[in-house]
């Protein structure tokens, strides 16, 4: 594909099915996560909602969507605001099992699921901050 029918391609968020489906697809991954032994302690109760809106603006927005998170969070940061959390190998790879779930249970397009997955692979590593 070229730069011109890039730009003029619509965006993965629209694609999609704009915040219905990240909404959607955040809601089943944080109802796996609520119910998961090792990623669980690392949400206490208060924090499993709101850290549910914050993945499906920060996500929608990352694919072509409007620009709450930017408007309510500013720069995303998302190395920084992660550094609290003991976030090892078996983390990352419980959080990707849930996500690569998700993103499959979708139903969107095999094009869009691809680039899902290989967004959520490399920011899983990126969020990584234990051996």
């Amino acid at each position: 594909m070229t730069q011109q029918a890039e730009a003029e391609a619509p965006s993965l968020f629209v694609q999609a099915g704009g915040m219905p489906f990240f909404e959607a697809l955040v809601g089943r991954f944080y109802a796996a996560v609520a119910g998961d032994p090792i990623l669980r302690p690392l949400y206490p109760e208060a924090a499993l909602a709101p850290a549910q809106h914050r993945l499906t603006l920060f996500l929608a927005q990352y694919w072509g969507g409007p620009t709450t998170y930017d408007q309510e969070r500013g720069h995303p940061r998302l190395r920084m605001r992660h550094a609290p959390f003991a976030i090892g190998p078996i983390e990352r790879d419980r959080w990707l099992l849930h996500m690569r779930a998700s993103i499959e249970s979708s139903g969107a397009e095999a094009s869009v699921r691809s680039r899902l997955h290989d967004y959520v692979t490399a920011a899983a590593e990126a969020m990584r901050n234990r051996p």
